[in-house]
């Protein structure tokens, strides 16, 4: 499977390196071959500065990834990227083609704002969950859990977070046991 992360400047670092490790750590501990193909996504070529100045270099650009199964935006400082016209309508356009989308903390205030019709359960960082619910009413905001799987879209609150949410991910797109045997090979504890 094709897991495609979004980032951009100001990105929260852990939104997405975390993700990338779990999906890297079950491909590499799974008894299958590489179940999951993971790069990260950014809108032009060329260095993506994230938070604290953490400069990485995204593997394609919206224009030119490869066909992406599981579409992931992760959050930080996300309004500069809200106001990208284009960055929104490519979010509009994989959302109706990919098999499943996933926010990172603020990744779901990009994700509503390319889909103005979506309702249902999600969650944030908590210090986001107040602007979350006055920019998008037809939301019901989660608060106190890590991670809110409703079908269309899952999201996760902030930072760590992140990194419970892909743990699911990985146990409902292959099984319980690789989630739990990639957990363990990252020594850390799953909270489900």
């Amino acid at each position: 499977m094709n897991i495609g992360i979004y980032i951009y400047d100001q990105a929260e670092v852990l939104d997405f390196s975390g993700l990338f490790e779990v999906f890297t750590t079950a491909s590499r501990v799974s008894d299958e071959d590489a179940p999951f193909s993971v790069f990260l996504i950014a809108e032009k070529d060329g260095p993506v500065t994230a938070r604290a100045g953490y400069q990485v270099l995204p593997n394609a650009t919206i224009d030119n990834h490869p066909p992406i199964d599981v579409l992931i935006i992760v959050g930080g400082v996300h309004t500069g990227e809200m106001a990208n016209e284009k960055v929104k309508a490519w979010i509009a356009d994989q959302a109706a083609i990919v098999q499943q989308v996933a926010t990172v903390c603020t990744g779901i205030f990009l994700v509503a704002n390319a889909q103005p019709s979506l309702k249902g359960r999600v969650t944030t960082h908590w210090d986001d969950q107040r602007d979350l619910r006055t920019q998008f009413p037809q939301l019901d905001v989660v608060e106190d859990v890590r991670w809110v799987d409703d079908g269309g879209v899952i999201s996760s609150g902030g930072i760590s977070a992140g990194i419970d949410m892909c743990l699911h991910l990985v146990a409902k797109l292959r099984s319980p046991e690789l989630a739990e045997k990639t957990a363990r090979q990252m020594e850390y504890r799953w909270n489900r």
